[in-house]
């Protein structure tokens, strides 16, 4: 029997991230692909390379660009930074990013928004304008605070100590309790200690969430940073099974396919209440810490200390929902980790997420998503990703 001949893939991306080469790899594994992936080690152009598809992330460089443009193979490209290259893109959906994070603030009663970057990168402008859409859309303004905007701005010796003096300034100015998404998650690291020099406290003054999850060991911080998840496993498996299909000649249903973000990951430097209701910022507490298990409606009321209807009209007026939506909330966000990083049956995952039966489980998730659990499932797992 004649063997198949082994495809040969190139990983030429600008930059490295375990998740998203793991991703890569385990797409390999079950295709038998031959990885070429010194370039993602020694960030050496191999001119003359042959084989048959690349997997690029063409970022910062020229050079590089150029050397995948003119090996003119099937390219799956996991950035937007050269729009103008037609590859097929796989990319992170970074306005579901920002509505995650928008989420998380509003359900914890902030009033005061801020967004902060420090240079015009589309994944920033796209987390930037998705954080703002969506507030807007909850009925809040968002102030965007950009360092590279900024009069003081350098790019010099002193640009450190320069921008955090700036940062510290804009966030002592600005109202409290603030909260603060960055467009990364060193740009967080750099609000936290813009923080400490104005004598801010986090996240009691100032609560911070950063985007990608990538600072090592931030539980061993004074204060743990949150972030944002953006599912860099799946985005590599997702860019990988895409170039096969090109591979194999089939072309893709759409140019871009966006991954969604996994969740927002709860530190300290978010894990406040902003709310000043007593009965409500009780009530929030023990959905928060129950919503996992059958809560009775007459728990949540001896909690809050509150009649149903003096509840509900509480919760409207200081986060926006109801105590049943804010508790649907935390278990439809379970419920998608859930499905995206674990196998189990369905029965067992609506125990887990607070429901008493496999149907009654079904059934929300179908009418808070507008999908079914099988469908997210395979989306997630397999193609993880939206069309744009």
């Amino acid at each position: 029997m004649t063997r198949k001949r082994q495809k040969r893939v190139l990983i030429a991306l600008g930059w490295y991230d375990y998740r998203l080469h793991r991703g890569v790899e385990k797409f390999a594994q079950e295709h038998h692909w031959h990885l070429s992936s010194n370039f993602a080690r020694e960030k050496v152009i191999p001119w003359g390379w042959d084989g048959d598809g690349i997997l690029a992330w063409l970022g910062a460089g020229d050079d590089l660009a150029e050397f995948v443009k003119d090996t003119a193979k099937p390219t799956v490209d996991l950035s937007f930074r050269r729009p103008h290259l037609n590859f097929a893109r796989v990319l992170e959906d970074h306005a579901h990013a920002a509505q995650l994070v928008a989420e998380h603030f509003l359900s914890r009663g902030f009033r005061h928004f801020m967004f902060y970057s420090d240079e015009d990168n589309w994944s920033y402008l796209e987390r930037g304008e998705g954080f703002v859409a969506a507030l807007r859309r909850a009925g809040h303004d968002c102030e965007w605070l950009r360092w590279n905007h900024a009069p003081e701005y350098s790019t010099g010796r002193e640009q450190w100590t320069r921008k955090r003096s700036w940062l510290a300034a804009r966030l002592k100015q600005a109202p409290k309790a603030l909260a603060v998404f960055a467009a990364n998650d060193q740009h967080a690291v750099e609000v936290l200690e813009a923080c400490e020099m104005a004598r801010l406290a986090v996240p009691e003054q100032v609560a911070i969430v950063g985007t990608e999850n990538y600072l090592l060991a931030p539980d061993a911080m004074r204060t743990p940073i949150s972030s944002v998840d953006t599912n860099l496993e799946t985005l590599g498996h997702t860019g990988a099974a895409l170039l096969e299909d090109l591979m194999n000649g089939k072309r893709p249903s759409a140019r871009i396919i966006r991954v969604p973000a996994v969740g927002v990951i709860t530190r300290k430097s978010s894990d406040l209440l902003a709310v000043k209701h007593k009965g409500v910022a009780n009530g929030l507490r023990f959905i928060w810490e129950h919503f996992h298990e059958p809560i009775r409606v007459k728990d949540l009321l001896n909690v809050a200390g509150m009649s149903r209807r003096g509840l509900h009209k509480a919760f409207m007026e200081n986060i926006g929902r109801t105590p049943g939506q804010e508790l649907q909330r935390l278990r439809m966000e379970k419920a998608k980790r859930l499905l995206a990083d674990s196998d189990q049956k369905i029965e067992v995952l609506a125990s887990m997420c607070g429901y008493q039966s496999a149907n009654s489980f079904s059934v929300a998730f179908k009418n808070t998503t507008g999908m079914t659990l099988s469908h997210f499932r395979k989306s997630v797992v397999h193609s993880a990703a939206k069309d744009q």
